[in-house]
């Protein structure tokens, strides 16, 4: 059975504040057409942003509006395996109490973390949180036995950290997901690498965006690129690639702003050094490049809201330019893509690229509540004999009982 949309959700607890459509549809800069539409099932809530304004106006937590546990998961999932042993691992506080005499090797270290960070990009999120509290292990182990100039042990401690991070940030469990940025960015001082250092308040920004915490997020992304800007060279292309990395997340805060000239401003800086990096790559594990930079255009889109204008810039996308491996960004483009075609009402094309979606990467499509949403509305309005496909990636996808 299909469980109830976001919409009526949206519509019975607006219903228990006494707010007429006109007034909560004001209150989020919608118009009071939007807001019936969405409640009727006829359009989704097309940004992550207006559920958490609606969530906070309506009094409830975003949870009782999607369905989902919305802490552990805030893209839709279910508690993911793994996340107390995780916890577990973060709560050992080696450099405090002391752990292992045993020293385990930088390289191996560092080689395990590269494996998990290749598994994160091709969305095999499974397999990355098994291997992270060994990860944490060793790297507490190795940087509680290191020297204070011992550079190699900083760097593996952040790498591992840093992956740690976006896993967690990305399954929902935000307490983790910002202990384990906030560890990185402090060993990243360690380091004496400007490209680490931008690694980690990278993925502190991220954190902080998961958690809404938009102005932080911002001003924390601003003041590093500002700070690494004028250290850039062309000689340095992990430093080139996290300082555009950082360029497109702060295009991305600006689109969440509904700021659409400072959003674009922000896609012309990171444009600028992806043509200075001159190729698509993946340093220091940014996927930087002028295809994602392409990819953030089709995002940024989507994010204000314009169905329109993500169509045309996905036509500029050449996901085949993309390195090897990078499944979970292959994905976003399709799922962008899907939530365009079904504000135009074009479920087909909407399902297929739904359907593209998960061949490429089917355990970043079950973490996406828009993704979800998306296929309930369509199943709504779906006319009895068509759909089949559709209704077969819902039931994968847990949207169908």
């Amino acid at each position: 059975m299909t469980g109830d949309s976001i919409g009526k959700r949206i519509a019975t607890y607006r219903r228990r504040r006494g707010l007429s459509q006109a007034a909560l549809a004001g209150l989020i800069g919608r118009s009071e057409s939007w807001l019936s539409q969405v409640e009727r099932g006829v359009r989704s809530v097309d940004r992550m942003s207006v559920l958490l304004d609606l969530s906070r106006l309506l009094h409830v937590d975003v949870q009782a509006l999607t369905g989902t546990p919305w802490q552990l998961a805030p893209n839709g999932a279910q508690r993911a395996d793994g996340i107390e042993e995780v916890r577990s691992a973060l709560n050992q506080y080696t450099g405090l109490l002391g752990g292992s005499e045993t020293i385990p090797h930088l390289a191996q270290i560092r080689r395990s973390a590269s494996d998990a960070h290749s598994d994160y990009q091709a969305a095999r999120y499974a397999s990355v949180m098994r291997s992270i509290p060994t990860l944490i292990a060793d790297a507490d182990s190795a940087l509680l036995h290191a020297g204070p100039d011992d550079r190699e042990a900083a760097l593996s401690y952040v790498e591992t950290y840093v992956v740690a991070s976006k896993l967690l940030t990305k399954l929902g469990v935000g307490d983790l997901g910002a202990v384990t940025a906030d560890r990185a960015a402090m060993a990243a001082g360690r380091s004496d690498s400007p490209a680490a250092q931008g690694m980690a308040v990278y993925q502190v920004v991220t954190a902080l965006l998961r958690s809404d915490q938009v102005d932080q997020a911002e001003q924390l992304a601003m003041r590093m690129v500002q700070q690494l800007g004028p250290l850039v060279r062309s000689d340095d292309p992990a430093l080139v690639s996290v300082t555009g990395a950082l360029w497109l997340i702060a295009a991305v805060i600006a689109a969440r702003r509904t700021e659409q000239w400072e959003a674009e401003s922000r896609l012309a800086e990171a444009s600028s050094l992806a043509d200075l990096l001159g190729h698509d790559a993946n340093y220091a594990w940014t996927a930087f490049g002028p295809t994602n930079v392409a990819i953030h255009r089709v995002s940024v889109a989507a994010e204000l809201g314009n169905p329109g204008a993500a169509l045309d810039a996905a036509a500029a996308v050449d996901l085949d330019a993309l390195p090897t491996g990078l499944l979970s960004r292959r994905a976003q483009v399709n799922l962008d893509l899907a939530w365009a075609q079904s504000q135009r009402r074009r479920d087909a094309e909407a399902t297929l690229n739904l359907l593209a979606a998960e061949k490429a990467a089917p355990e970043a499509v079950a973490q996406n509540i828009v993704a979800r949403e998306i296929m309930r509305t369509m199943l709504a309005r779906a006319r009895r004999g068509n759909g089949d496909a559709l209704q077969a990636l819902a039931t994968r996808a847990g949207v169908l009982d």
